[in-house]
């Protein structure tokens, strides 16, 4: 790691008054120099609870956008503005206006990898976490769920509501390598395989758990196992190799996120010297966006 770029990175946080937040999908050196390091809700909310008025959030747009749905009053930078989501580009407003439309009774629960926009539109948000609780309490027996379609099957096989699936997904978890993920098997055959519920329904097949990014963490915390496989974004690998040392992890079906991987540690310094690019929406949206999302806090604390 480049010494001399993080001490300006750590100067210029420390004179801008900010934090640095950090997706567990990004870079080991992005991961180094956050202040946090989480999935997108965790550190969402971390945003709005700390003192600091500048979040520079290490991550892609909607999650960014999320954090200043929660944190209005304060500046969210996002280093690299090109840092999208295809799961979240898939979705737009008009044409999920058109399937609530086809099911006028059906209530929408929309993942929180969205626009903002689309969360606008939805009756609440859910995570990989909580989206059977957030389905289950929301009141109606039918749920149109978006826009992850793997999310969407593996809830609704655990719900008896009926359920009107958008099609979309997240390129690099949809196309898991599933020999890839057999081949480390069977090279640690004493090994746990922890899969993300946004990869396919075969791989869930295999896997001893399937679970998203903080639900793996907890899982591993509390296993005797002393192997893992990790079926996620392999930014994922570093995190929990630096939460947990005395244990082993490798990475299963080659996921890789482009996004993730477009913040540099110069981006950053970039961003904290010159204070943007800042993610801004309108008043009326983020009103309505923080309405889905706070009735996912409520339900699920």
């Amino acid at each position: 790691m480049n010494s001399k770029l993080v001490s300006e990175i750590l100067s210029q946080k420390n004179e801008k008054d900010a934090v640095i937040l950090a997706h567990s999908y990004q870079p080991p050196e992005i991961q180094d120099i956050a202040d946090h390091v989480g999935d997108s809700l965790q550190l969402s909310r971390i945003a709005a609870s700390t003192v600091s008025g500048v979040i520079v959030f290490c991550g892609v747009r909607f999650m960014a956008e999320t954090a200043h749905i929660l944190s209005p009053d304060k500046t969210v930078i996002l280093p690299e503005p090109d840092a999208g989501c295809p799961l979240a580009d898939c979705i737009e407003v008009p044409a999920l206006r058109s399937m609530q439309k086809l099911y006028p009774d059906a209530l929408t629960v929309l993942y929180v990898n969205s626009p903002a926009d689309v969360k606008a539109e939805s009756y609440a948000c859910c995570t990989s976490a909580n989206a059977l609780e957030v389905v289950e309490s929301t009141p109606s027996d039918e749920i149109i769920f978006a826009p992850d379609r793997n999310l969407g099957t593996f809830v609704s096989r655990k719900s008896d509501k009926t359920f009107h699936i958008w099609n979309g997904a997240c390129r690099c978890h949809a196309i898991a390598d599933l020999q890839d993920i057999k081949t480390k098997m069977e090279e640690w055959p004493d090994a746990e395989l922890l899969v993300h519920p946004e990869t396919p329904p075969e791989t869930w097949e295999l896997a001893h758990a399937v679970l998203g990014t903080g639900g793996m963490i907890r899982h591993v915390g509390e296993s005797s196992a002393k192997r893992f496989i990790i079926g996620t974004e392999e930014g994922m690998v570093y995190r929990l190799r630096t939460l947990y040392p005395d244990r082993e992890f490798v990475g299963g079906g080659d996921i890789y996120c482009v996004n993730m991987k477009k913040i540099t540690l110069q981006k950053i310094l970039d961003s904290l010297r010159n204070l943007e690019p800042v993610i801004e929406l309108d008043t009326e949206t983020r009103e309505k966006a923080y309405a889905a999302v706070a009735r996912m806090t409520e339900i699920t604390g």
